[in-house]
Parts: C-alpha cells; structure tokens; sequence
C-alpha cells in the first residue's frame, strides 16, 4: 500500500498524530469549520486525507504568522471550496516566507509517528539527501522535543513523556516531512530529485539576487544620496519588507503561467 492510499484513509487519531496535533485539537477545528468535513466510511468512521494534513499545517503557518482564530476563520472561508493538498501547500509556502523555519528535533519513533510509515534507514538517506531532515547528535540527558502536540482547545502543548526510543535525533520542518515522504513513492531517481532542486536554488538565488541590485540601485542608494533623517530611513526599511511577499507571489504566479506553458508545449495534447 503507497503512502497516497493510507493518507486517504485515516482515522482522526491517525491524523493527529500525522501533524502532531491533538485528537482534541481536530475536533475543535472541525467544529469551527476549519476543517473541511471527512469521509464518512463503515461504521460511521470518519476518514481523512491529504487535504486535511495540508489545511492542518497552514493553520499551524498562520498561528506562527500571530493570526488570531477569528482572523484564521476568516482566512479559511475564503479559500476555495475542494483545494487540494498541493493547493494547500501553496497557499502555506506563500504565507510562510518571511517566517523562520519551523523546525524541530525528534527522535526515529517520532519521526515515523508523524510520517504515517515505517522509514527504512535507506529513507531516512533519501529524505537527508533531498534536505527534509538533518540527523543531529542527541546532547547529554536528551530527550524527545518533538513528541509535544499542539492542543488548540485548550491553547497549550501536551508535552511528550520522555524518548520514545533509538538513539538518533533529527531536526524536520513537519510539513516539508509530509512531502518528502510522498516523494519516496513518485518512481523518480534520486538523482533526478536533486537535480531540480539544483535548478530551483539556482535559478531562484539568481533571481533574488538580481531583485535585490535593482532595488538598491533605483531606489535605496538613491534615497541615501539625498541624506534623510532616520525616520525617513525606517520608512524605507518598512518599505522594503512589505515588497517581499508581494515579490514572492508575482514569482510563484509566474512560475505557474511558465510552468504550464512549458508542460503544454512539451506533451501536446492529443
């Protein structure tokens, strides 16, 4: 059974423990709409899936970004009716930009606790290869500090009992966990998997680079030339940072416009 067929069917127990959240937590989601409502199987037993993991990590994105659950509401509602995970993805990376990464160090049972599988050691490779995990050395008298989950209900963490057992400790951004493990069953070699990274890094480091020179030149060292008082100088900063996630959305948009034009061009439709 692929990774892609256990997450369609996952208990809300599973799929607390896929995101490291509260049973609690889902609930109280749900009952605020938050989640969209899952498929009802045998028995009555709610079933959830791909979708509910992503909609689960861009809420955690937005409570990192100091929204409010009113304001979270409010955000969800507009979303679209029947977004995928891949949509859910986007519409997180887009909000989390400018946010530090969220990672934390857990230990090997929790690290297979949140990916829904067994990781061979072979995986746990591919995974460090394709930069979603980092294997770190566990300290003196070290502990699992990621085996807390998030209880939105009460607005606390259940801090975990202590290790859950091996030795080895890794630091992981749970959501980039959630989609390197998928890619584990795309029939891709690894090789071919590094190589677009490779691509995106550099392309988008070059991108960043070029944005950065003309921002300089046109507007900040003409701005310093004419000797301004230090507020006029936080302005600019301000300035500045408000431009970034704008600039990162016109990226993504034109990505997609290319993307799809390159992938219409390439296999024509028949």
């Amino acid at each position: 059974m692929t990774q892609e067929t256990e997450a369609a069917g996952l208990t809300v127990d599973e799929l607390a423990a896929r995101a490291g959240v509260t049973v609690r937590t889902v609930r109280f989601y749900s009952t605020r709409g938050l989640l969209p409502p899952p498929v009802i199987g045998p028995r009555r037993v709610g079933r959830y899936g791909h979708e509910h993991l992503s909609r689960l990590a861009l809420i955690e994105e937005l409570q990192h970004q100091g929204l409010t659950l009113a304001a979270i509401e409010r955000y969800v509602q507009q979303l679209p009716p029947g977004l995928s995970a891949e949509d859910h993805a986007l519409h997180r990376a887009l909000v989390a930009t400018w946010v530090p990464d969220a990672e934390t160090e857990v230990s090997r049972a929790e690290l297979e606790r949140r990916a829904g599988r067994s990781l061979t050691d072979d995986d746990v490779a591919r995974l460090a290869a394709m930069g979603v995990l980092e294997r770190t050395p566990p300290g003196p008298g070290a502990h699992d500090a990621g085996s807390g989950t998030y209880d939105a209900a009460a607005g606390a963490s259940d801090a975990g009992s202590g290790a859950d057992g091996g030795g080895d400790t890794f630091r992981v951004d749970p959501v980039v966990l959630h989609l390197g493990v998928r890619l584990l069953d795309v029939p891709i070699r690894l090789e071919t998997v590094l190589a677009a990274r490779d691509v995106v890094q550099e392309h988008s480091r070059a991108v960043a680079r070029e944005l950065t020179r003309l921002f300089h030149d046109e507007v900040w060292e003409p701005f310093g030339e004419a000797d301004p008082d230090p507020e006029q100088v936080e302005t600019m900063k301000s300035l500045s940072a408000h431009m970034q996630p704008l600039v990162v959305q016109a990226l993504v948009t034109a990505f997609q416009r290319s993307m799809k034009a390159e992938l219409r061009a390439s296999f024509p439709a028949e």
